[in-house]
């Protein structure tokens, strides 16, 4: 089956504390980025890579890409307002495909056994994304009034989300709703049913400083290279 991944970058670092986007920022010498884009062609050097990015940083990112060399095949295509519009902005630039993942450009450590995982499981049954169990106590309600619930009922949800190309593109024609929170609720919204696997811990969105650090440990740990 052919397959492609929209890998959405639209961070602007504010949470960083800083003036550069997120997915810019240097983890082990190499920007962010870059480390994410070559977990996929890692997996399969012929998986079809769309990058969204806000139009004023792209740019940018095309001096990245020439200043460390990194020539792998991908595209660049502009974000909209919203992750739902980035989204479908790079649904409308991918060529013809079967499967397609939606990645967030700043999880630069997801595995090549998650992505394989919610490859396969999204071929087998249309929609997939990766989880981990809580394994943490929960409680729901207010600062002044609370009650535990039963964490094994719940589950944090990762990237790639993957889909078979005819029901993520029919999902992305619905109208933007406020409760579109990944690609999974959207279509989810549209009707079909959606189908989890086991993630890796490692897989953290970088988010703030302390997140590169512990990125940076974990791929210490991996001996990730370019």
């Amino acid at each position: 089956m052919n397959k492609s991944v929209i890998i959405v970058a639209g961070g602007n670092g504010s949470r960083m504390g800083g003036n550069l986007p997120k997915q810019f920022l240097l983890l082990e010498n190499y920007p962010v980025l870059m480390w994410t884009i070559l977990n996929f062609i890692h997996y399969d050097p012929m998986i079809s890579i769309v990058v969204v990015l806000p139009g004023s940083q792209i740019s940018y990112w095309t001096e990245l890409s020439r200043k460390y060399n990194f020539t792998h095949p991908h595209r660049v295509v502009s974000g909209g307002e919203t992750r739902f519009q980035s989204v479908k902005n790079g649904l409308e630039a991918m060529g013809i495909t079967d499967l397609v993942a939606v990645h967030d450009g700043v999880r630069p450590l997801v595995s090549q056994l998650t992505i394989s995982n919610c490859f396969s499981q999204a071929e087998e049954s249309g929609a997939a994304i990766p989880v981990l169990p809580v394994n943490e106590t929960l409680r729901t309600g207010t600062m002044e009034q609370s009650q535990t619930v039963d964490r094994t009922r719940f589950y944090t949800v990762q990237t790639p989300q993957v889909f078979k190309a005819e029901i993520i593109k029919a999902a992305y024609t619905q109208t933007w709703e406020p409760a579109f929170t990944d690609d999974a609720s959207v279509v989810e919204q549209a009707g079909y049913e959606i189908r989890m696997v086991l993630g890796n811990r490692d897989n953290i969105k970088i988010t703030h400083p302390e997140d590169l650090l512990v990125a940076s440990e974990y791929l210490k740990q991996k001996k990730g290279t370019f």
